[in-house]
Order: structure tokens, then sequence, then C-alpha cells
């Protein structure tokens, strides 16, 4: 189940093909909420939502953007394995570069939390599992690596009107503290449904990563709204233990 919860947050994060900083336009307020469904015994099961919401967030100092996904299994499917998994990122408003990035993970009695300040270069992580003691690490990153919420949110900047398909980027996330490089790749446009946004025509892009969490060529793919939001519709996920998807059941505040 946990590579399951990787690679919900995978589709939902792994959508950009630029690590250029330009304005970006964020709204705050935002809510969007997917249906999860996994395939068992060849049918495509409804067990779980995930949410992602953006609101602003202020200190003392600063000002910040906070992104925000939840994902949680459906009561009549907690009794087989209930899962409640929380990632949060606070970035800058207008960069979306993040200072923050959290994690908390419950699956099955699992859990994990999961703390990460960026500073310029570095990074400092605070991790508790489940029975083990607290632990710290520091380490260096990418001057354009990001946490895995914020980089979904980069998306809006971005001009899939001069992709080609088949035009490949790579990239580099924070996971586990380590970093994972990405590939995104362009396979055209597609129309598909997007929730109470009825049907769209959308941007079509294969993930790829280097873990053995993924499997196959091109069996990993999120669908974007072709228009100026960019609202991730559609996402189907194969895993070795078998495959699902995340479809937009509504969008409000875009």
């Amino acid at each position: 189940m946990k590579k399951i919860t990787f690679i919900i947050a995978t589709l939902l994060i792994f959508c950009s093909f630029t690590t250029e900083t330009k304005v970006v336009v964020v709204p705050s307020g935002e809510k969007l909420v997917y249906s999860g469904s996994y395939n068992m015994s060849g049918l495509m099961t409804q067990l779980a939502q995930v949410t992602m919401s953006t609101e602003t967030v202020s200190t003392a100092k600063n000002t910040y953007l906070h992104l925000n996904c939840e994902l949680a299994t459906f009561s009549k499917w907690d009794k087989f394995f209930k899962i409640r998994d929380i990632y949060e990122s606070y970035v800058n408003p207008s960069t979306l570069k993040p200072s923050l990035y959290k994690r908390s993970i419950d699956e099955g009695g699992y859990t994990k939390k999961e703390k990460y300040t960026f500073k310029g270069t570095q990074v400092t992580s605070v991790v508790k599992k489940r029975n083990q003691a607290e632990t710290s690490k520091t380490f260096t990153i990418g001057g354009s690596t990001q946490d895995v919420v914020s980089l979904l949110y980069k998306v809006r900047t971005l001009d899939f009107s001069k992709m080609k398909s088949g035009d490949t980027k790579s990239f580099t996330i924070v996971f586990d503290e380590k970093q994972i490089p990405v590939t995104l790749k362009y396979m055209g446009n597609e129309k598909v449904n997007a929730g109470n946004l009825g049907e769209k025509v959308c941007y079509k892009l294969s993930i790829g990563a280097k873990t053995n969490v993924l499997k196959g060529t091109d069996k990993n793919l999120i669908w974007l709204t072709a228009d100026s939001k960019k609202v991730p519709a559609l996402m189907k996920f194969s895993i070795p233990v078998g495959t699902g998807q995340l479809v937009l059941a509504s969008a409000t505040g875009i």
C-alpha cells in the first residue's frame, strides 16, 4: 500500500516541463477533489479520496501559499486498510519556491512524520517513524530541486502549445530524504471527463522515475486541462502489485 500512496503522490506532483522561474499566480482558496480507484480482481474499485487545496498563511516576517494534499480511504474500507496521509508545502506565492515541506502518513497502523526545511541548496530533514527515535539529516540539493507538492503548481507557468509529441524533460524532487530523478514525456492532446468542469481537451503526459515503484512504459499518465488553469483531470498508474487511477470529481475556487 505504501507503493500505491507513493504513486498517487507522484502522479499528482510530477507535472512540469521547465525549471525556469516566472511570476506565478496560483489562486488561494482552490480545492480539487479526486476519487481514487484500484484494480481489484479486474474491476476498478473506488477506495479513497484525494483532496488538494491552497490557502494564504502569514507569519510575522513572510506570507506563504500553503499547498495541501490529503489522502484518505473511504470509511467502508478502513477496516481492511486505513490510510490517512497529509502532504504539505509552504511556498513563495510568486515563485512557488518551497521553504517548508511536511509529510504525515498513517497507513494500516504504520506512522511516519517528516519535515524538510529549505535554505538555498541545503535541506534539513527531521523524521519520526513509529517506535523509532527521531532522526535529523542535512543534505545538498540542486538549485531547482523542489518537494513533491510544490512542483505540481509550477505547471501553471507552462506553454504546452510549444511542445511536440515525444518531447521529454528531466527533473528532480526530494522524497524520503533523497533526490529522485524524474522524466516526463508529452504525448499530445486528448479529451477526458473533468468532473464538474465537464469534458475537456487535455495535455497527456507520461511519467518515468528512477525507482522500482513504476511499472511499464507509458503506463503512468496524467491529463491536464488544456487551458490557463491546467487542472489535473485524470491520472493512471501501474505498479508491480496492480493498476489504479485518480478521477477529478470537483474543482472549485480555480
